[in-house]
């Protein structure tokens, strides 16, 4: 396709930009606002992280069943739909009088997120030229690295100014111009193929299942291994119920095929990775170099900051050289800082660290445009919003599986030697994901 052009396909672009940054940025600020939160409603630091683990289940939840739904009703209709939700449920958070409504409010926010998520790299696949995807995949990784990294600069300053509340309530007027640049959006129809409700709900119970035992892990190990249990007798009924279907609701026609495959597993493996790494960073600069919370945040900075500078370079990159390689090496260039992070003799001076975080960066903004491009012109312009659902799907798994990962070392070892051992396990899995997609390069033998 040759998608839109002039003006338009600006504000277009614009208006899916802009949403992926309200989601992320809104992400990064509630972390922020956890302490503030929960001193304000009166409630334990404990039950206040429920206000994320409401938002990461509806994401979960939601991602498929909004992607085969952008496909039913048309992905301009369910995306705007999405960004309505998010506002209008934005209000609802920043009104809240309790945890209970506040938590209510981030779990719409989570189904609203869920559409953007799903549906935006979809909608730009038909807005720019199939020549300028892995560009327009670049700006999308720019736009949420630089939401990501500013997110708590803004969170903070917020709650200098102003009481928490706030925190929500800029979102309207961003949410506002956004369902007005929408209307630049094509408004290609959809299929009007009809959702399985049943399969909706496995689907949902399923992911619930998961992140709230995941949560429970720590606290309630026997209660959690139920709700893992449950988890996995869901998820495999659910596949066996799609598995006939020539459109299922989890993807299983695309994964079928070795490189839409090989990419989503390369994608859990170097979120978990990342994740991990991420995780582990933070505690390591704190316990191991008795860094306070400032100097921490500066140290960990350099790391979204070059993500933001690779990410524009590898859309262009990717558009004109093999995006295994590119995964390959960027896989490679994240293993290497987490390895080394884990390993070097830093002699109590955190400032090598620095340049090794900015090789995670730059790996991970090599691997995850060409990667998320490969994904999706793995799959017919028709399942995009699959292959979308699909890749926000295998992103929130690796991240949770690398939080869960970080959780049991604290768990099992102390607060000191945890964190390096996250690192060295953040490369190994970083590591797997370069390999992974290494085996794109050349199609499989056949047996």
């Amino acid at each position: 396709m040759s998608g839109l052009s002039g003006p338009r396909r600006a504000v277009a672009i614009a208006s899916v930009l802009a949403a992926m940054v309200l989601v992320v940025l809104d992400a990064a600020i509630a972390n922020v606002a956890l302490p503030t939160i929960a001193g304000s409603l009166h409630v334990t630091p404990a039950k206040s992280v429920w206000v994320i683990t409401a938002y990461q289940t509806a994401l979960l939840m939601a991602l498929l069943p909004c992607a085969a739904l952008g496909e039913s009703l048309g992905y301009r209709r369910v995306f705007t739909g999405g960004v309505a939700l998010f506002t209008g449920a934005s209000v609802l958070c920043a009104l809240s009088p309790s945890l209970s409504w506040l938590v209510a409010a981030r779990f719409l926010q989570g189904l609203g997120g869920a559409a953007i998520m799903a549906l935006g790299v979809a909608l730009l696949r038909v807005v720019v030229p199939h020549r300028r995807l892995g560009a327009a995949i670049g700006w999308n990784a720019l736009a949420i690295a630089l939401s990501s990294a500013a997110g708590p600069a803004i969170g903070a300053a917020i709650l200098s100014a102003t009481n928490w509340p706030w925190l929500f309530a800029v979102n309207l007027p961003l949410g506002v111009l956004v369902l007005l640049a929408t209307r630049a959006l094509p408004d290609a129809g959809g299929t009007a193929r009809r959702l399985d409700l049943f399969s909706v709900a496995l689907n949902a119970g399923a992911f619930a299942s998961l992140v709230i035992g995941v949560e429970l892990l720590p606290a309630r190990p026997a209660l959690a291994a139920v709700l893992l249990a449950v988890a996995a007798l869901e998820l495999v009924t659910l596949v066996l119920r799609e598995m006939p279907k020539e459109v299922p609701l989890i993807p299983i026609d695309l994964l079928r095929g070795d490189s839409f495959r090989f990419s989503v597993i390369a994608s859990v493996c170097c979120f978990a990775g990342q994740t991990a790494g991420i995780v582990a960073l933070p505690f390591y600069l704190q316990h191991g170099f008795g860094q306070d919370t400032l100097m921490t945040g500066l140290y960990m900075t350099p790391w979204p900051l070059t993500v933001a500078i690779a990410a524009p370079f590898a859309g262009r990159l990717a558009d004109r050289v093999s995006t295994a390689w590119l995964c390959a090496v960027g896989g490679v260039c994240l293993a290497t800082g987490l390895g080394a992070a884990a390993l070097w003799p830093l002699e109590g001076n955190p400032m090598p660290l620095v340049p090794l975080t900015m090789l995670c960066g730059l790996g991970f903004g090599l691997f995850n445009v060409a990667n998320n491009r490969n994904m999706f012109l793995s799959a017919p312009i028709e399942r995009s919003g699959a292959a979308g659902g699909m890749q926000g799907t295998a992103r929130l798994l690796g991240q949770t599986a690398g939080a869960v990962i970080m959780t049991l070392l604290f768990t099992l070892t102390s607060a000191d030697a945890a964190p390096q051992i996250g690192l060295g396990i953040g490369a190994v899995l970083t590591f797997v994901a370069g390999l992974v997609s290494a085996l794109r390069v050349s199609p499989m033998p056949s047996r």
